[in-house]
């Protein structure tokens, strides 16, 4: 058994080919490596490489896939091999295009200019989904889901909800076929594309860990030790307007003098006074992580994200690296979304009612005109050991933002407090003499 450098672990298991299969693919690495060395040579190899048709007379020839790319193990898989020696290209975050990590072949991803992404109907979505599910055959469960690996003839096994990540054998980059647009899943509208390479997400994390003052300092001085994996996550964003109603009461405080001679002293009290109103409010982008495995609070952290610079799907992007299809669905994404929008709302509530103390008695809220999108957000992820306990960090792969566990140096906050109350208390000292 061999592990790859997802955070979420997924395991492999080697399978063995028939022999057919094994020599045809030799045969078919062989005369890609022949590309390959004829293309550093410059010469022609013509003369001793057969057509490679002849290599497997069972190969059936098919029409070139709709899509990018190349259908493998019946359609259950696609690669995007190099058209110059036959290697699965990767996508190069520096130049935003297809690499061949081999021979340096790049490749631009097409784009349809006519194509954006677009906010969608969030109760068609759910009726749609509700009329697909009576017949539709889940593609995306708990079950592993074994594909065979083109380029090696090894199984990668994946778990769950990953849907891309590369062979543990080869490191050749492999992606689930038919996941983000299965008939009983919610597609994929956006991607936003990597822009932050991995020697940057190092220098941030470094920089991270040394803005850290109450770490222990054999952890700000060692550093933090992983390896990076570049992960699209899929997140939910989601549109609505709001209409709201309330009552409450507004506190305007107000002093009076009470007492005579030596006890005569000033209060203060409250005058409170009953209100009620009625205000519109929209609420644009409201983003809910939809991937489960790692702690919310520090992927909320991550934000703001460039949705200005947000891609239609396309599956080429993913090509070397890890990604995931979502846990959370359409609708308890939306759950989540509410709370946030209901405390936003609450929050204006009061400032409307105004004063120096505010109760909110009745609060009503109507939410309309909702849309969403379905999108695979760009983070570096990676996790590491300090003292054999686990923490977990990411990076924003757009903005360069790091959020993280650490550890913390509770003598460092022992002696911080204690400097805190002594100040507090010559403070008091003074005043008194």
């Amino acid at each position: 058994m061999s592990t790859c450098n997802d955070p979420f672990t997924p395991h492999f298991s080697p399978k063995i080919e028939d022999g057919g299969s094994r020599i045809a693919r030799a045969n078919r690495r062989e005369l890609a490596l022949l590309n390959f060395v004829s293309l550093i040579l410059e010469i022609d190899i013509s003369t001793f490489a057969m057509n490679e048709q002849n290599y497997d007379e069972s190969l059936p020839t098919t029409q070139p896939p709709p899509r990018p790319g190349q259908l493998t193990d019946a359609g259950k898989a696609r690669i995007f091999p190099c058209d110059q020696c036959g290697a699965d290209l990767e996508f190069h975050i520096g130049v935003g295009q297809l690499q061949c990590p081999f021979c340096g072949f790049t490749k631009e991803i097409e784009l349809d200019p006519e194509k954006t992404v677009e906010e969608q109907d969030f109760h068609a979505m759910l009726e749609r989904l509700a009329e697909r599910r009576t017949t539709a055959v889940g593609l995306v469960s708990d079950e592993t889901h074994e594909i065979r690996c083109d380029s090696c003839g090894g199984t990668v096994v994946f778990i769950g909800t990953l849907t891309s990540q590369d062979c543990a054998y080869c490191a050749s980059p492999i992606q689930r076929e038919n996941v983000h647009d299965a008939v009983d899943r919610v597609p994929v509208d956006g991607v936003l594309p990597f822009q932050v390479e991995k020697r940057q997400a190092n220098g941030n994390l470094k920089a991270w860990v040394a803005s850290l003052w109450f770490a222990p300092n054999e952890f700000r001085r060692r550093g933090v030790k992983g390896e990076f994996s570049g992960v699209y996550l899929p997140f939910w964003t989601f549109d609505a307007l709001t209409f709201n109603r309330y009552e409450g009461r507004r506190g305007d405080d107000y002093t009076v003098e009470v007492g005579d001679g030596d006890d005569k002293r000033t209060v203060t009290r409250t005058d409170w006074t009953y209100v009620s109103g009625k205000f519109q409010r929209f609420f644009d982008d409201c983003i809910i992580c939809a991937s489960g495995g790692l702690p919310r609070q520090i992927l909320e952290a991550l934000e703001p994200w460039p949705m200005d610079q947000l891609v239609p799907f396309n599956q080429p992007m993913l090509a070397g690296l890890l990604a995931r299809t979502y846990d959370v669905e359409l609708s308890p994404g939306f759950e989540l979304a509410k709370k946030q929008m209901e405390a936003a709302i609450r929050q204006e509530t009061n400032s409307r009612i105004g004063g120096d103390h505010q109760r909110i008695d009745k609060l009503h809220t109507r939410f309309d005109a909702i849309t969403y999108k379905h999108l695979l957000l760009p983070v570096w992820l990676l996790a590491y050991k300090y003292r054999e306990k686990t923490y977990q960090v990411a990076i924003n792969a757009c903005t360069g933002e790091v959020q993280g566990e650490r550890p913390w140096s509770w003598v460092k906050i022992t002696f911080a407090v204690l400097g805190g109350l002594a100040v507090v208390l010559g403070l008091v000292i003074a005043f008194q003499s």
